[in-house]
């Protein structure tokens, strides 16, 4: 009962419902303690002789896909379901680090993108997916500052954002290989846009886009 209810959330923990999380949420409907109409992102359409069905409101349209900033953006960036949060693959200033602080996948990271490719002002968390000890790069999954308060982290300091990887569903238009796109990052904290060149798109056979986003920068 949990899983279809957060399958049905903005996954945003944006914490308009009065929880901290999405997944805080769906279980408090999964117990019958709330509605899932509380979220602003949700809405209901009532079936003769059926309960009631609810389908998510897109993102995008509710933004009016804009960004916090009023900045026009064409397409969510969503998760992957089975992994914890935005994939991204980065490289560290100091790459040697990775194999000086023995960072293998599981382990829990902070860190900062500086630079050209993505100078974010908000330090970011995650857990590693994958590790390359020759070249430093790094792919993770950013999950939030959770898990860093509760298990303690290792601190890479400034890395360089190099890709991200996900699922389009909510998409002003088509992807394709080759074109630049604004994006927006649906678990973004500061809810501003980002760029890149689409240079990996598969279909899947709901319609959802597998894409692969390189050259990012904000705003």
């Amino acid at each position: 009962m949990n899983e279809n209810i957060i399958h049905l959330l903005p996954k945003l923990d944006c914490g308009a419902c009065g929880f901290k999380t999405c997944a805080a949420f769906a279980d408090s409907v999964a117990s019958g303690l709330s509605a899932i109409v509380v979220c602003p992102y949700m809405q209901g359409t009532a079936c003769a002789g059926q309960s009631t069905v609810l389908k998510p409101e897109s993102l995008g349209e509710k933004l009016n896909w804009k960004d916090h900033l009023q900045r026009d953006f064409d397409f969510i960036l969503d998760i992957f379901p089975e992994e914890p949060g935005p994939r991204e693959t980065i490289l560290p200033f100091n790459p040697l680090m990775v194999r000086e602080m023995n960072i293998v996948p599981g382990e829990i990271l902070i860190g900062r993108p500086m630079g050209m490719s993505c100078g974010c002002p908000v330090t970011h968390c995650g857990t590693v997916m994958k590790s390359d000890a020759l070249t430093g790069v790094i792919d993770w999954c950013v999950t939030g500052p959770l898990d860093p308060r509760r298990k303690g982290y290792k601190d890479i300091g400034f890395y360089v954002a190099h890709a991200y990887e996900g699922l389009v569903s909510d998409t002003k238009e088509t992807p394709v290989i080759g074109k630049r796109y604004w994006f927006m990052p649906r678990r973004c904290m500061l809810q501003w846009r980002h760029s890149g060149l689409v240079n990996s798109v598969a279909r899947h056979a709901d319609g959802i886009y597998h894409v692969r986003i390189e050259g990012l920068y904000i705003g």
